[in-house]
Parts: structure tokens; C-alpha cells; sequence
């Protein structure tokens, strides 16, 4: 148990975050209104600083390729971080950085972070199961496309050469990066799952993704939301 996560339970009450995930979506919106938004960004999202002009409040890392890939970059993040445990080695607790554990979790949603999260097959997942410890009362997810461009089967292991289509970033698993092929199915009953857990609570998941193929969640139009220009 990480007992230091304790003082961040319901930090948030009634608050809404914005859940960043990585899809090319990203590319297709204006994302000017996150500087007013409380953030969550995941896995390799600083690759896109600069590009959309945002800084997250918190930050959510679990995979091993991405944790080895971007130990570094993830180190020099001035934000709170929620990391995986497996890169305890690699990337130290401190001040801003707090491991949480995966592995090994029969909970297949974890109100109490301190005892860990359930991966869930996507990053997201993990960061939901987050942003319900911290007290949010709605979560707005965009980016999250739930479409993928890959070869073999899921989970499976890839290299991919070339520019990587299914993220925002041409480099973010390109140019000869390992990364593991995605489990759609897996991922949309973590959804599920996290969907029933949030409306228990009298809680919300809004899925503003621009043109985003997962049907689980409620779907809004960002720029409603958000009240930006159509």
C-alpha cells in the first residue's frame, strides 16, 4: 500500500477533469480551452506541449514500454505523476511522483488507488480509476479515437517501422519502437466497467473524442461542452 496517496483522495469533489488520451483526433480539434481545464495527460503525451499549448495538472504512466521508452521525459514532467510500480527502478518516487501498483490486482476497479489500479488494457483506464480516487465528478475524455492500424494479434508484441498512424504524434511509437498491439474488445469491457462504477457514485464519463469509434460512453461535442466557436 502507498499510504503518501491518502492526501489526494477527493481533492477534486464536484470538480470535471479533462482526460487527454493520445489518438490522432487531437489533431482535429482546438485544444485552447485546456488551459482552464484541470488536465489528465497519459503515456507519451509531451510530445504534444508544445504543438497544442497545454501543461496537465497530473500525468498517468503504467506501460512497461512506455515507462523504459520515456523514463527520462516522464522524470522531467513538472506535474503530479501517477506512475507504474514496475519502473520503480527507473523512475524514483519524489516530491511529484507517486507509483502505483498493477500488477497482480483482482479488483477489477480500484476506489483506493493506495492498494492499486487494474490496468485494464488501456492507459485510460488506469487514469479513470484515478481521477475517481481524486473526488471528480465528471470526467471528459477526448482523443480517445479507439481505432488502431496494426498486424497480428492483440497484446502481441510489434516493431513499428515508419511513422506511427494511430497516435498524434508520427514518432510516438515510430521509427523502430516496440509497442503492444492494442486489445479492443479487453479495453471496452474495462469501459463497461468503469462506466457502472462512476454512475454508482452519481458520477459521469463524456466521450468528446472528434469522431471517436468507442461506444460505451456518452458522446458530447467538445465545443458544446467547452462552449468554443463552432
Amino acid at each position: 500500500m502507498n499510504v503518501r496517496l491518502h492526501h489526494l483522495k477527493n481533492k477534486h469533489k464536484n470538480q470535471r477533469v479533462v482526460l487527454v488520451a493520445n489518438g490522432p483526433s487531437l489533431n482535429q480539434m482546438d485544444l485552447s480551452f485546456l488551459k482552464k481545464e484541470t488536465v489528465i495527460g497519459m503515456n507519451k503525451i509531451f510530445l504534444g506541449f508544445k504543438k497544442y499549448r497545454f501543461y496537465p495538472r497530473y500525468y498517468v504512466a503504467v506501460n512497461k514500454k512506455v515507462l523504459e521508452q520515456s523514463a527520462q521525459e516522464i522524470k522531467n514532467l513538472n506535474c503530479i505523476k501517477f506512475i507504474g510500480k514496475r519502473a520503480a527502478s527507473i523512475i524514483p518516487e519524489n516530491a511529484l511522483t507517486y507509483h502505483i501498483e498493477t500488477q497482480g490486482i483482482i479488483t477489477r476497479f480500484g476506489h483506493d488507488i493506495a492498494l492499486g489500479v487494474h490496468e485494464g488494457w488501456t492507459v485510460t483506464y488506469a487514469a479513470l480509476q484515478i481521477a475517481f480516487y481524486l473526488g471528480f465528478h465528471e470526467v471528459v475524455i477526448i482523443g480517445m479515437d479507439h481505432r488502431f492500424n496494426y498486424q497480428g494479434k492483440p497484446n502481441e508484441e510489434n516493431i513499428l517501422h515508419g511513422p506511427d498512424p494511430n497516435h498524434f504524434s508520427p514518432d510516438y511509437f515510430g521509427g523502430g519502437q516496440r509497442w503492444d498491439n492494442p486489445d479492443l474488445q479487453k479495453s471496452e469491457e474495462s469501459y463497461r466497467i468503469a462506466c457502472i462504477e462512476f454512475e454508482k457514485a452519481g458520477r459521469k464519463i463524456i466521450d468528446a473524442t472528434v469522431g471517436g469509434a468507442c461506444q460505451i460512453f456518452e458522446k458530447q461535442d467538445y465545443r458544446k461542452i467547452f462552449k468554443l466557436a463552432a
